[in-house]
């Protein structure tokens, strides 16, 4: 049949040329596989530099004024992943992770996304001549300018653009915090927090890759992944100064223990945790050993009970938006904190947290609560719902 003899080696030459062609025949890079491996050598040895607290070094890579504003900050780990390199002739965007740990706090490498400019220098190598966050990602504390560190007996406070007797404040608020946290919830979590305090409401915002109103009025949030595993990194608090500078000095220690209640129980708090119980847990933690009466506590629910408006059901997931009224959110956490402090009264702290834990223990969001009230507190959802309602007739009526 024509065309299946032996082919010549001219033939071959000739395939192997079209195929070099085509798909790269002979096994030489392209240029860009050629600038991806060459920018990663350059932010490996500017991770490196980093690690050594070596400006100079840092300096060879690229510009050193993002490290001014990180040098306080103490790191354990600190690399670049990167994922694409856009270049456009001498110049060059990239993509990459930058994973990093903060010693002695994080047991795990915290991993966000980055954008870096670079540039040929005279000798044809890549330097960095900028670094951000990538688009839609949130900032790092560092990114906001020249980073502060105070060290408490269980806290690490990062903050920019605070005074240090500001921070030491904060450490004092999160020594007194952890103990409370354990002496409540046990010791078998880190007992250590990091707090990040950022100049304002809009740095709280872009630390949290969010719009500033949506944490008006806030004065701190914890993040991290719920149903993490223990070796998941190390939750932040971060403060918004503006909200937190309005309250007592009652109020910011309930607030800082709140937070701190969310660290401790992350790996116990997964998606089949409703928001009424985790958030509810967190401010009976915050008040647990004050004189706040419930009425103090809860001054939203208790004009609604008094005036006749009388729950119907525990606080739904959407009603802990920030994007509501602030009347309904705050309606939102009292009826949450009740449910937990009414669990304490009538059945025992013991139990409030062997049903938080079961809760978090369940697979699913549909069943969690069922399940648990009806093996750690012998009830069920409609009975639990209507002692409820009793209980915030008695107590603030």
């Amino acid at each position: 049949m024509a065309g299946r003899g032996r082919a010549s080696k001219h033939g071959v030459v000739v395939l192997c040329l079209l195929l070099a062609a085509l798909v790269g025949c002979g096994g030489r890079p392209t240029a860009a596989d050629t600038a991806k491996a060459d920018v990663q050598r350059v932010l490996d040895r500017r991770a490196a530099a980093v690690l050594d607290r070596d400006r100079a070094a840092v300096a060879e890579t690229g510009t050193a004024r993002w490290w001014d504003d990180l040098d306080a900050v103490p790191l354990a780990s600190w690399s670049y992943r990167v994922t694409g390199v856009h270049r456009d002739g001498a110049t060059a965007t990239a993509d990459a992770e930058l994973r990093y740990q903060v010693q002695g706090y994080d047991q795990a490498p915290v991993t966000v996304a980055r954008t870096l400019d670079l540039s040929l220098d005279a000798s044809g190598q890549w330097y960095v001549v900028a670094e951000k966050p990538a688009e839609k990602a949130p900032q790092q504390l560092w990114d906001q300018g020249d980073v502060t560190v105070v060290r408490g007996a269980h806290s690490l406070v990062l903050g920019v653009g605070q005074s240090g007797e500001r921070l030491h404040s904060f450490a004092d608020l999160a020594d007194r915090a952890v103990p409370a946290v354990s002496d409540a919830w046990g010791t078998e979590w880190s007992r250590h927090v990091v707090v990040l305090v950022p100049k304002s409401l809009d740095g709280m915002a872009g630390l949290l890759g969010s719009p500033a109103s949506s944490y008006r009025g806030i004065a701190a949030v914890t993040t991290g992944e719920t149903g993490a595993p223990a070796q998941a990194p190390a939750d932040r608090i971060i403060v918004n100064p503006d909200a937190y500078g309005l309250l007592g000095a009652l109020g910011k220690q309930v607030v800082l223990t709140h937070e701190t209640t969310h660290v401790a129980t992350r790996t116990d708090t997964t998606a089949a945790t409703p928001l009424w119980l985790s958030e509810g847990y967190a401010d009976w933690v915050g008040y647990r050993g004050t004189a706040r009466t419930p009425a103090e506590a809860a001054p939203e629910l208790s004009e609604a009970v008094a005036a006749g408006d009388l729950p119907e059901h525990l606080p739904t997931d959407k009603q802990f938006g920030f994007a509501g009224s602030a009347t309904d959110l705050a309606l939102a956490y009292e009826g949450g904190w009740m449910a937990c402090r009414m669990i304490a009264d009538h059945w025992s702290e013991t139990k409030l947290d062997a049903f938080y834990r079961s809760v978090g223990a369940h697979k699913t969001r549909p069943g969690a609560v069922e399940e648990a009230l009806r093996k750690v507190l012998d009830t069920d959802l409609k009975t639990f719902t209507a002692e409820w309602r009793g209980y915030l007739r008695d107590q603030l009526g």
